[in-house]
């Protein structure tokens, strides 16, 4: 059973196992790969130009190395482990090299859509590759399934969300991640400028079961299996993250109390507890936007839209 403590060791061992990689983070120098110093000139890119090849994870240069000579036998790898553990088609994103193996992020094919990873060993000194044992964080692809279910029913609740967020940053000159990156953060069911974590372990729970039943079901097929009223807003985080389209300007704190006003007047969203950050026009190779200028309403004092 997914309870909420486990699904927080979720985030929190995914993070560690990604290095810090989710764009809603803090910046870490930990998380900079074999132990390089910090050049804050090349530690940061405009957000514009960041794709996610620039991400690494701490001591995993060799088995990057590795892994990405071997590209084609982890693909396979990863693909078959998915479809027989999770009866998903998935599509091959980064491979990052680790400590003991490679980081593999991913993209479901399909409904429901979401984002995640997996796990496979590699010994660096026989540059073996493991690939029968490919394995996932626990609970970590199941909760990427709920988000993806919960994303699907929604979509046209999510549809005026991301329209609400587009005219703001348009209005305010205002924009969401690179698009290329999206799959870095392995984030579940995410877009450029907002991601999904679900906290609640009764309904969602049943959703992520049946689906390894039949994941090939439809929107309203999904609505009735699942009752959203049973599901309170602290249970799904929706978290926001936008930057400076400009180069060398502070967040904008107008364009900040805008998006809260829009967020509390809209109607027709998704339920859920939003978390608002909204950055400079910078963002670490780790893919973190989060910096001592950052603008913020999060934990504990999420806006709750029911």
């Amino acid at each position: 059973m997914l309870h909420k403590n486990n699904i927080i060791a979720i985030v929190i061992l995914s993070t560690l196992l990604l290095g810090g990689c989710n764009w809603m983070s803090e910046v870490s120098p930990g998380n900079l790969n074999d132990n390089e110093e910090i050049n804050t000139e090349d530690y940061y890119v405009p957000v514009q130009e960041y794709t996610g090849k620039e991400y690494t994870l701490p001591n995993g240069k060799e088995t990057d190395r590795i892994a990405n000579e071997n590209r084609e036998e982890i693909e396979e790898a990863i693909k078959s482990f998915f479809k027989k553990e999770y009866k998903t088609e998935v599509k091959v994103h980064n491979i990052v090299g680790n400590v003991d193996g490679a980081t593999v992020m991913v993209e479901s094919i399909g409904e429901p859509h979401f984002y995640t990873y997996a796990v496979i060993p590699i010994n660096k000194k026989t540059e073996q590759i493991y690939s029968e044992k490919v394995f996932s964080q626990e609970g970590q692809v199941e909760n990427a399934i709920m988000a993806g279910v919960y994303g699907m029913i929604m979509e046209e609740e999510f549809q005026n969300l991301n329209d609400l967020i587009e005219k703001t940053k348009n209005d305010y000159n205002l924009t969401g991640i690179n698009k290329e990156a999206i799959p870095i953060g392995a984030d579940r069911y995410s877009n450029e400028h907002l991601k999904v974590t679900i906290f609640d372990d009764n309904e969602f729970e049943a959703i992520a079961e049946e689906y390894l039943e039949n994941p090939n079901r439809t929107a309203d097929e999904w609505k009735k299996a699942f009752n959203i009223d049973n599901v309170a807003p602290k249970d799904i985080v929706i978290a926001i993250n936008l930057f400076m389209t400009d180069q060398n300007v502070e967040p904008n704190q107008q364009a900040f109390e805008h998006l809260i006003k829009a967020l509390e007047q809209a109607n027709n969203i998704p339920k859920g507890a939003y978390a608002i950050r909204l950055h400079d026009n910078y963002i670490s190779k780790n893919g973190s936007g989060s910096k001592d200028n950052s603008i913020e309403r999060a934990h504990p004092d999420e806006l709750l839209k029911d």
